[in-house]
């Protein structure tokens, strides 16, 4: 995967991305975040180094949505399927 590619996977510029390899940046938590979300890298190793680097299987992958998921209050997690539905919705076009 390009730079280009990994920073649009997590929405933010290639610049940025760049500063970071520079380490004129420190990735921060949402970024940190980000990756762990987008590329199912355990949140807890990427910031560490400790446990395992990946989420084992897809189920312990949806645990951890589900598990996000309930942390948010009501009205965001209304957001979450209105915005989900629309990546489906992109998806197939």
């Amino acid at each position: 995967m390009s730079q280009i590619e990994f920073a649009k996977s997590i929405y933010i510029s290639n610049g940025y991305i760049a500063e970071l390899e520079c380490e004129h940046r420190r990735v921060n938590d949402r970024i940190a975040h980000l990756i762990a979300l987008t590329f199912g890298v355990n949140e807890k190793w990427l910031k560490t180094g400790e446990g395992d680097m990946f989420f084992k299987t897809p189920d312990e992958k949806l645990q951890r949505m589900i598990s996000l998921y309930n942390e948010l209050p009501p009205k965001f997690q209304d957001y979450t399927m209105q915005q989900i539905e629309q990546l489906l919705k992109m998806s197939s076009e």
